[in-house]
């Protein structure tokens, strides 16, 4: 119950900000830079992974862990053009929109930033978190060799949009087309006579929901020379799920696919917490009439023990691609929860292989708990995490900031990175924002993913604050009303390290901000900071000579961090902060 109250007040608050918000470009509405020149300089940058499931389940030479992309990549959708792989996932608030990856073998993959890398493309500059860009399709269309993703934008006035390229590893893709149908969760299909399709999400006919939760799958007829869905043709092909019987809910995220000559219609339905899963349909035409499999769910974890060890949650919102190897892969969102059950990482992007030798798709292992390692696809060697594909199990990642392409696994909130950060010779200038980490507003943080339950975090920082509105450091935030900051600050003529909880409330859009302790420093060298998680427990230290470290604040929750409490669609993100609008004053 608690997972559909927070999924209907996001998507009342989804359509509040859908009325209220300007199709206005970020560069209209820019964030405020200090007018000071007094930024911190960040330096040499660690973070470590140190989950105890990889240390107890080490890979043989033929294997490869799951998930894939670690850290809050949810929602993922997939497309092959001859042996290339492109894979997107949601984005939200976070700035570029739609991270975008490409693989030749399904098991390793690089980084290509975000399709959304514009100002132009994406204004997110006022919105909650988890407003923002989500559940994003992306398909190639062999009849005229281009490449499309479409995907729900509730920020900037856009609502659902469609960018094209010719070749996503050149990373142009065109300014949004605004799409003339309500809903969420669009993807795009394109039959073997060329025409298209689009199916999303959408609510029931006016009077006629029956139930919270209710909803339905669209498809409408597309238009490939104009990019717009043709008017009328609009048509409801599932009403409320499997079985509007049992009343199902969140009936989404579709995708159409073809096989043998038949039309398959495949569905999220459960709602992205405890009950989701994958549902599977099948029709002789791509609108319909649609039959649901008699085997449905095709994946899910529901149905598994809450304690049970290394566990692997709230799968579904997937998407089916043919391998390498001939065989059919589906990847999808899962979490992997905490010892309190506790979601900080956020959703990630899970695959698994999909045996569709019968009529219907199966998730291999799907339907039973899922393990933590894969058998790679035959003749794939396991590169990641070196020769710049991106990491996953436990890895250490340093960062000098010397090189000239910042990791796109660094991101901004509410705009881009580059809008406050600068080279500097011993490492990276952040220009403070006059907003603070509580303001829904562009911040100056340079913002890295949780990628584990247990990671250490940390940088070196040279800054000396002027005033009492300046503060600088390290930041983990969930939400605007649930995150920590962890800086340097100054009160009257003396500096302080300081540690604030701010665990507010989302919904009634309250803050509750409370100093958990501070202490006098002095600046004659650079600072180091650090933050540590073993799980739910969080620890935040200083050192002055980058060996010996002080807590300060002793053991702290992460419960703030973490999707089940704070609410929201997204996970914990690390930052490197630094604001000219402070309001934390060291006690």
């Amino acid at each position: 119950m608690k997972k559909r109250i927070l999924r209907l007040d996001l998507e009342l608050s989804i359509t509040v900000l859908a009325i209220l918000f300007s199709i206005k470009g970020y560069s209209n509405q820019p964030a405020t830079k200090s007018k000071s020149s007094n930024s911190p300089v960040f330096s040499e940058f660690i973070y470590q992974g140190l989950d105890d499931v990889y240390n107890n389940y080490p890979l043989k030479a033929d294997e490869f862990y799951n998930p894939i992309l670690q850290g809050c990549y949810p929602d993922p959708a997939i497309t092959r053009k001859g042996d290339d792989y492109y894979m997107v996932c949601s984005s939200f608030a976070m700035f570029p929109g739609v991270p975008i990856f490409h693989s030749k073998d399904l098991v390793n993959w690089t980084d290509l930033g975000g399709v959304l890398n514009r100002p132009s493309q994406l204004d997110v500059h006022n919105c909650g978190i988890s407003s923002g860009v989500y559940a994003p399709g992306i398909t190639y269309n062999p009849h005229n060799d281009t490449f499309y993703m479409i995907t729900t934008a509730f920020t900037g006035g856009l609502g659902n949009i469609i960018v094209k390229t010719k070749d996503p590893l050149k990373k142009e893709w065109s300014d949004p087309i605004k799409l003339q149908f309500d809903g969420i969760d669009p993807s795009i299909f394109f039959d073997d006579d060329g025409k298209a399709y689009v199916v999303h999400n959408d609510a029931p006919d006016k009077g006629k929901a029956l139930y919270n939760g209710h909803r339905v799958i669209k498809v409408w007829e597309y238009d490939v020379e104009n990019d717009q869905v043709i008017h009328g043709t609009d048509k409801i092909i599932v009403n409320g799920g499997v079985d509007l019987s049992k009343k199902p809910i969140w009936i989404e995220a579709p995708h159409l696919y073809k096989k043998d000559g038949k039309y398959y219609l495949m569905c999220a339905e459960g709602g992205t917490g405890g009950w989701h899963s994958e549902v599977i349909f099948i029709g002789d035409n791509p609108k319909g009439p649609f039959t649901p499999a008699p085997s449905n769910p095709i994946l899910t974890q529901r149905y598994f023990p809450q304690e049970r060890a290394n566990k692997v949650d709230w799968a579904g919102h997937a998407d089916v691609v043919e391998g390498p190897d001939g065989k059919y892969y589906g990847v999808f969102l899962a979490v992997r929860p905490n010892e309190e059950q506790r979601v900080n990482t956020g959703r990630e992007t899970f695959i698994l292989p999909v045996d569709w030798s019968g009529t219907f798709p199966v998730f291999e292992n799907g339907l039973v708990p899922m393990e933590t390692k894969l058998k790679m696809p035959q003749g794939v060697e396991n590169k990641t995490g070196k020769d710049g594909f991106f990491p996953n199990g436990n890895f250490t990642y340093e960062e000098d900031f010397s090189s000239k392409q910042l990791d796109y696994r660094w991101i901004g909130l509410r705009g881009p990175r580059e809008a406050f950060i600068e080279k500097a010779k011993n490492g990276i200038q952040i220009q403070p924002f006059d907003t603070n980490i509580k303001e829904m507003k562009p911040t100056s943080t340079l913002f890295y993913r949780q990628m584990h339950k247990n990671f250490s975090f940390g940088a070196s920082i040279d800054y000396v604050p002027k005033s009492e509105k300046d503060l600088a450091g390290l930041t983990c935030l969930q939400n605007e009303y649930s995150n920590y900051v962890f800086g340097i600050t100054k009160k009257g003529d003396e500096y302080f390290v300081v540690l604030e909880r701010n665990a507010g409330s989302r919904v009634r859009r309250q803050y509750n901000s409370e100093i958990l302790a501070s202490t006098k420093i002095t600046l004659d060298n650079p600072l180091r900071l650090k933050v540590e998680a073993k799980g739910d427990a969080y620890q935040f230290s200083y050192s002055t000579n980058d060996t010996d470290f002080v807590n300060l604040g002793g053991t702290v929750s992460g419960d703030i961090l973490s999707t089940d409490v704070a609410g929201g669609f997204t996970g914990c993100l690390l930052g490197l902060y630094a604001t000219s609008a402070n309001d934390v004053v060291p006690q």
